[in-house]
């Protein structure tokens, strides 16, 4: 039997199914005028095609979006000392996604998912009620509302690649449920809010592996009354100042130290084989963003602590994350409008319980230039990666990378 063919099959009878849901069919009358108001327009936006029934009760956009990336000597964060000695040039497909997302039989009844076309993965697929701006629910996979720097898509993010941060502290997807929403006060009392629970075993993983959840908690303050979009730089220019702050904390108990697109794992110092609920883990993360005329930053401090229910051991890790961005013609009008300048630092000790020096470092700066906003954008990025170990040892390295991001 050719399993390809077999795939190929049920892919097209999931697509088929899928559009017969949103867009079931319609009989049609001999009156024009009736048939005219019951055809689907058929439109472009910044989400892709678009598929809307005129009443907009049935509404679907689709979009395709791909990274293609040059680096060398690596692409990868550090992870162990023998990365720092790593030399080769790549030249990759980093991404490449499918986007679907919409709404059916109302407007406020939104689905969305992602695929990931290159590693076959199924990477988002959630249903979200919206009726109300102060209380939304939200059922499936998806990312989860923790950090700034991991809930930014990947295509709409400042820098080529997140920050060094993300590997040990990204609680990355997971499948659950949330109840989210803005209470919009008058002036500075305009706050957004997530509760979250969550299977806590990652990514693909419908099931728990004790009786133990991920429960999950975000509280936004928007200081102007504004919030500041999950979006990457300040393309429209923002004439009134965008602020805020924001609190996040969560704790788990699973198998697994660490999360990622590829679901659970674990962190360098913790074996690969671990016993259901060995590890009870505690964090929170405080973070900061705003925008004004074409400056944009963020800044990030994350704390998490991991406690080893068998060995009776505790491990602490902290960091912290700074960036900025800025566009130039803003002061000196012969620079191209659509290039923007940014900068990073972002550093995280893995071991706090360890009174030698133990931390890694990351400075990056690049350059940006919006070909049609994040929807088709070139970027230039230069980064200094460096490990100081318990011994005093310095581990430094340079790395260069150029990319094309592109969603059709």
């Amino acid at each position: 039997m050719n399993l390809k063919k077999l795939g190929d099959s049920y892919t097209s009878v999931f697509y088929i199914l899928f559009l017969t849901i949103l867009f079931p069919p319609v009989t049609y009358s001999q009156e024009s005028d009736s048939i005219k108001q019951k055809s689907p327009k058929i439109t472009y936006t910044d989400k892709g095609f678009q598929l809307s029934s005129n009443d907009l009760n049935y509404l679907l956009q689709i979009e395709w979006r791909g990274q293609f990336r040059i680096a060398y000597p690596t692409d990868q964060d550090p992870v162990s000392l023998d990365d720092f000695s790593k030399e080769q040039i790549h030249l990759k497909i980093n991404r490449a996604r499918m986007k679907v997302g919409g709404n059916s039989f109302r407007p406020w009844l939104k689905y969305y998912l992602e695929y990931e076309l290159f590693t076959s993965n199924l990477l988002d697929f959630r249903i979200m009620v919206e009726k109300w701006p102060f209380l939304k629910l939200k059922i499936g996979q998806w990312k989860v509302q923790y950090n700034r720097e991991r809930i930014i898509s990947s295509g709409k993010q400042q820098s080529m690649e997140r920050s060094i941060l993300t590997r040990p502290f990204t609680v990355d997807r997971q499948q659950g449920l949330s109840v989210y929403g803005r209470i919009e006060g008058n002036g500075m009392l305009d706050f957004n809010y997530w509760i979250s629970v969550f299977m806590g075993t990652g990514r693909g993983s419908n099931e728990n592996d004790d009786n133990q959840l991920m429960w999950m908690s975000r509280l936004q303050w928007n200081v102007f009354g504004r919030p500041v979009p999950f979006s990457g730089s300040d393309l429209n220019y923002s004439v009134k100042p965008k602020l805020i702050l924001a609190i996040a904390g969560l704790t788990n108990r699973s198998q697994f130290t660490r999360f990622s697109q590829s679901g659970g794992g674990q962190l360098p110092g913790f074996p690969e084989q671990d016993e259901p609920g060995q590890y009870r883990i505690n964090q929170w993360v405080f973070e900061t963003a705003g925008l004004y005329k074409g400056l944009s930053f963020q800044q990030e401090f994350h704390w998490k602590q991991i406690f080893d229910r068998i060995n009776q051991n505790m491990t602490t890790l902290s960091g912290n994350l700074v960036q900025a961005g800025y566009f130039p013609f803003y002061l000196w009008k012969k620079i191209p409008e659509k290039l923007e300048i940014y900068a990073r630092y972002a550093f995280y000790d893995p071991f706090l319980e360890n009174k030698q020096t133990d931390l890694y470092s990351e400075f990056s700066c690049g350059l940006n230039y919006f070909i049609r906003t994040h929807r088709n954008k070139l970027t230039a990025e230069i980064s200094f990666l460096n490990f100081e170990s318990e011994d005093l040892a310095f581990y430094e390295g340079i790395r260069y990378r150029l990319q094309w991001d592109i969603s059709l």
